[in-house]
């Protein structure tokens, strides 16, 4: 409890009395910094997590891959086995014996959504803002934001389509929009299947930018609770109202470590299932 009031404490320059909490989780252009400035762009926070996402896996990964030993332990274990179980539970059921050849994408999209999720729950912004007010923005959750979701799903629609001109070439991969209709309905079968297929990445893009979007806006607004319990009201109805708030918060902080290994892995899941519709219309 004193942990959770101490960071809302820390936040409190950030929080303050009449901030917008949705401040702290929509993009923010870092304009007071000249390295931030790429040409006629601005980088953001988000897409500064994104980048430390990846250049994060990189440093680890490789790590974890030297790990000396026959028999893996420790974090080299962990990684290993969750490679194992994307690649044989979740995978190799729905792609079959092509599995090696898209496993290497769906583990990189996994493990760069699960890294952007787990970063977004730092709260740098808070630990940074009494150093520099200009940082107080820094950090955030890039799944959080529906340019880099939709720029993911874009990977994944390419890779599907892609795939399944590869696998099954143009004309059996053109039959899979008419799948086991009769030939008269095609006027009205391949407009829908082709509109399923944009649909599906707007889906992914969309449900991963909501889910966690969702779970910070209601952090920030707790949080802002406690700080007016601490700051703006008497102490007893301060401890009423930062008490149960900053339960809410551990409770919410909770659900949302489960909600970014979920989100994760639904996002890969589908797109796995998508890639598996498209180059074998079994599926």
């Amino acid at each position: 409890m004193s942990s959770v009031i101490s960071l809302a404490a820390s936040w409190s320059p950030v929080l303050a009395s009449g901030d917008d909490p949705l401040s702290h989780v929509i993009p923010y252009e870092f304009t007071d910094f000249a390295w931030a400035h790429v040409g006629d762009y601005t980088v953001t926070n988000h897409l500064m997590m994104l980048i430390a996402s990846a250049v994060l896996l990189l440093i680890v990964m490789p790590i974890a891959a030297r790990a000396k030993g026959i028999v893996p332990s420790g974090f080299r274990n962990l990684i290993e086995a969750v490679l194992q179980f994307l690649r044989e539970d979740m995978a190799r059921p729905v792609l079959g014996q092509l599995t090696d050849r898209f496993i290497p994408y769906i583990w990189t999209m996994f493990f760069l959504i699960l890294t952007a999720n787990l970063l977004g729950m730092i709260p740098l912004g808070a630990f940074a803002a009494p150093i520099d007010q200009h940082l107080k923005h820094i950090g955030g959750t890039a799944t959080g934001n529906l340019s880099i979701t939709a720029g993911l799903a874009i990977c994944s629609f390419l890779i599907i389509h892609i795939s399944g001109l590869k696998v099954q070439g143009a004309a059996g991969y053109g039959k899979t929009f008419l799948g086991h209709a009769p030939v008269w309905l095609a006027p009205l079968m391949i407009p829908l299947e082709i509109a399923g297929a944009l649909v599906k990445p707007f889906a992914l893009a969309i449900r991963l930018f909501a889910n966690m979007i969702a779970g910070h806006v209601v952090i920030a607004v707790l949080l802002g609770f406690v700080v007016l319990g601490l700051s703006q009201v008497g102490p007893a109805m301060g401890l009423a109202i930062s008490i149960p708030s900053a339960l809410g918060v551990v409770f919410i902080n909770l659900l949302e470590l489960l909600v970014a290994f979920l989100q994760a892995y639904i996002f890969t899941f589908l797109t796995t299932l998508f890639i598996g519709m498209a180059i074998d219309t079994g599926h």
